[in-house]
């Protein structure tokens, strides 16, 4: 049986909108192949989907089964794909039929006990897949609130197999998952030093200034202990606030290579690397 989801793969920070197609046949032996460009994280997802399969009270096919990721000429990277790939085997085997997995992009790495982890770049897998046209996304439980920053969208968080089969099998309703984007920066835009506590260096600071007025680059060099990092830091608090749309910029970029921080859904304050 054929079972056809939707999934992002990125390329940078961009969303790439995936369709995974999973073929469970009637007979032959028990294997998985997965096509599509896949890397080392992808083809390894067989070994997480059966374990987890298993472990979450489900029976895995005992014949061979083939998924492919389409479009086949964009490499797929990461463990994302891991959740619509265990909900195509059980579609497959007749676990549960998806009546509206056409309107859902779904996303997430699963653990070996059947739990959902949460992946990186999922601001920018919402925000494609609104782009897209879909009606709803299912992404781990602690993704949730930074997919919800994306408007317009249902985000819906599970932290299972179990319950993503429930909500999508029509016998497990959830609440969808929303913050409040004002509040957000209201309360995480102040920032932990300023710009005065800077003593001293007064050509420094009005370098800084002027490049900070400006918006020019400015390289500092010295001797270690000299204030250069100090100096750096603090630049950050006399430069203007953050717009909505650097905010979600700087935000995917953090995310898409795992340094967004836990229980953060959106930078507000401008960062210094």
């Amino acid at each position: 049986m054929l079972a056809r989801l939707h999934s992002v793969t990125l390329e940078g920070i961009e969303g790439v909108i995936c369709e995974v197609e999973v073929d469970v046949a009637r007979g032959g032996f028990e294997k998985t192949l997965i096509v599509g460009l896949p890397d080392a994280a992808v083809k390894e997802s067989s070994e997480r989907v059966k374990s987890a399969i298993i472990n979450s009270g489900y029976k895995y096919p005992k014949t061979q089964s083939v998924v492919n990721l389409a479009p086949a000429d964009i490499k797929k990277e990461g463990p994302a794909f891991d959740l619509s790939i265990a909900l195509g085997m059980l579609i497959g085997t007749g676990v549960f039929t998806g009546i509206a997995l056409k309107d859902y992009v779904i996303i997430g790495e699963l653990a070996l006990d059947g739990r959902v982890r949460k992946v990186n770049g999922i601001l920018s897998m919402a925000m494609t897949a609104k782009a897209n046209g879909f009606k709803g996304i299912v992404v781990p439980l602690d993704n949730a609130a930074e997919a919800a920053v994306v408007r317009d969208i249902e985000v819906y968080g599970v932290g299972s197999l179990a319950q993503a089969v429930g909500f999508l099998g029509g016998q497990l309703p959830l609440e969808t998952t929303t913050i409040d984007i004002d509040e957000i920066f209201n309360v995480e835009s102040c920032y932990d030093v300023d710009f005065s506590d800077v003593k001293g260096q007064e050509s420094v600071k009005r370098a800084l200034t002027v490049a900070a007025a400006g918006g020019h680059n400015i390289l500092m060099i010295g001797p270690p202990g000299a204030g250069k990092t100090m100096l750096a830091q603090r630049l950050a608090t006399i430069l203007p606030p953050l717009t909505l749309a650097e905010s979600l910029e700087t935000t995917r970029i953090y995310s898409s290579v795992g340094l967004l921080g836990k229980g953060k859904a959106l930078l507000a304050t401008r960062p210094v690397r």
